[in-house]
């Protein structure tokens, strides 16, 4: 196994373009069921916010010790401000965000109780961006991206990036060099036709190309496909606890084996893939060594309660006890 140095992640400049939100939790006990109902009885305990969405894509990117560079919107509500309060400790990060007038910051609002979710309550708008304020982010993308080394497209679906949005990222990003990951969302991904990597799980995978989520081909199938269809560089293909699968333009694919002891929350896992991805490419990295990386930090993400921040030092240390498990290559 190649030696890596996590040290280097430090030289990385990543440009984070997608949809923000605000994680809040509410963390509690269950030791009764409503006599008004039949659901449980929270006693709340305590409360907390932490970024989400693209937000969190960047927390996982200054965990790393990477410069990371924020660009989506908000509301002009309480809410954008909560979120900007919480990333405001990470001196790594700047915060470009585009509040539009009328428009609710997206919040996700999970009740937990002993280390489980109960519920979780959404306040989101998917209407499309205003024109004016999506022309405002388009403007930026095109100053900003000539000082990153890579571009992440964090699409969590809320209305910001149209396919003219992503055309014109993929675009500009290609005049300069900066490769494009795309971490996507819905059953049409001709959208992201061009970028150089995209990393759907299972199941989006399956549906963007119309495969039975039971076809016992259904990664290697595709793999391929996404490759040929979105003309992309690379395809990696999250698949919970079996792990995940690389696909490249040769005839081999590398699959990496989950790593995670106990899984306790899957909350923000595809968010420290790609992060942990596009740093460890932005810093030299091989793709296949930066896809062990990223499967390594992704194995301690679902070992914690809701979305969390992944940072160089725990990376390093698990990186040195992971060894050379964990991976095998296959023909496709």
């Amino acid at each position: 196994m190649t030696t890596i140095d996590i040290g280097r992640f430090s030289q990385a400049k990543i440009l984070v373009v997608g949809d923000l939100m605000l994680d809040r939790y509410w963390w509690g006990t269950v030791d009764r069921i409503s006599p008004e109902a039949p659901v449980p009885i929270v006693q709340l305990n305590g409360t907390s916010v932490k970024a989400g969405g693209a937000a969190n894509v960047a927390a996982n990117i200054a965990g790393l010790g990477a410069k990371a560079t924020l660009l989506g919107v908000t509301g002009e509500d309480t809410e954008a401000e909560e979120l900007v309060s919480v990333l405001d400790g990470e001196p790594l990060i700047i915060k470009r965000f585009e509040a539009v007038a009328g428009r609710s910051t997206t919040v996700k609002t999970r009740i937990i109780a002993h280390d489980q979710h109960v519920v979780r309550l959404d306040r989101e708008e998917k209407n499309p961006v205003p024109e004016t304020n999506a022309a405002n982010i388009a403007n930026s993308i095109k100053e900003l991206i000539p000082e990153m080394d890579v571009v992440i497209v964090s699409d969590y679906a809320k209305g910001l990036l149209s396919p003219d949005l992503l055309g014109f990222i993929v675009d500009v990003a290609r005049e300069h060099g900066a490769p494009v990951f795309a971490d996507p969302k819905g059953k049409d991904f001709t959208k992201y036709h061009g970028v150089s990597m995209i990393t759907p799980n299972l199941l989006e995978a399956a549906n963007a190309c119309g495969i039975e989520h039971n076809d016992p081909g259904l990664v290697s199938k595709a793999g391929s496909q996404l490759l040929r269809d979105l003309n992309a560089e690379n395809v990696l293909i999250t698949e919970g606890a079996n792990g995940m699968t690389l696909f490249g333009r040769t005839d081999r694919s590398t699959h990496f084996d989950a790593v995670a002891r106990t899984v306790y929350d899957v909350t923000g896992a595809g968010d420290t893939v790609i992060a942990t991805l596009a740093v460890a490419a932005a810093a030299g990295l091989e793709l296949e060594d930066a896809a062990m990386i990223a499967n390594i930090a992704a194995g301690i993400a679902v070992g914690r309660v809701g979305t969390a921040v992944i940072s160089q030092a725990e990376l390093a240390e698990a990186y040195a006890a992971a060894g050379s498990s964990g991976k095998r290559a296959q023909q496709i």
